[in-house]
């Protein structure tokens, strides 16, 4: 199925507050606004101009890793595909905007962030041993080399 790529840079709007459906997956659902900012000729001053607000889902373990990274306020870059619904509230007809998240991160140029490779594998799918790393089935004759040896060595020489 097509879909509409879109990237939007903004900020979140909303609590992100994980929720787990009645089948046990996690779900995550917040909005993100983006304002764009223009320069008024007149008074030489930043101004906000038009606003888009657009709701985004996430699920499973997307949604787990999300919901420990991201917080209301938080500046974010945001990708994926975009899609409107049509709804009647109130006796008129209004137009939503959600996207269907493809990645999400911290907006770098306001901020720094850490990163945090997770632990367990992806939806308990990769068996992980006691430092995280997948068990291996077969090693075929190869050996793990530690990345750190290295430096290691040559601090220590």
């Amino acid at each position: 199925m097509y879909g509409t790529p879109i990237t939007i840079v903004g900020n979140v709007v909303d609590d992100v507050q994980l929720a787990t459906t009645e089948s046990g997956q996690a779900r995550l659902r917040f909005r993100v606004a983006s304002t764009q900012r223009r320069k008024d000729r007149e008074s030489g001053e930043w101004v906000d101009g038009h606003k888009l607000f657009v709701s985004v889902t996430f699920w499973r373990e997307f949604a787990e890793n999300v919901a420990s990274s991201i917080s209301k306020g938080d500046p974010i870059v945001l990708h994926g595909r975009i899609y409107s619904k049509q709804y009647v509230k109130d006796e008129a007809n209004k137009v939503s905007y959600e996207i269907e998240p493809d990645s999400i991160g911290h907006d770098l140029t306001r901020g720094t962030a850490v990163f945090k490779r997770r632990k367990r594998g992806l939806s308990g799918s990769v068996e992980l041993d006691a430092d995280g790393l997948p068990v291996r089935v077969d090693d075929d004759g190869y050996e793990v080399v530690d990345s750190e040896l290295p430096r290691l060595l040559a601090a220590t020489g």
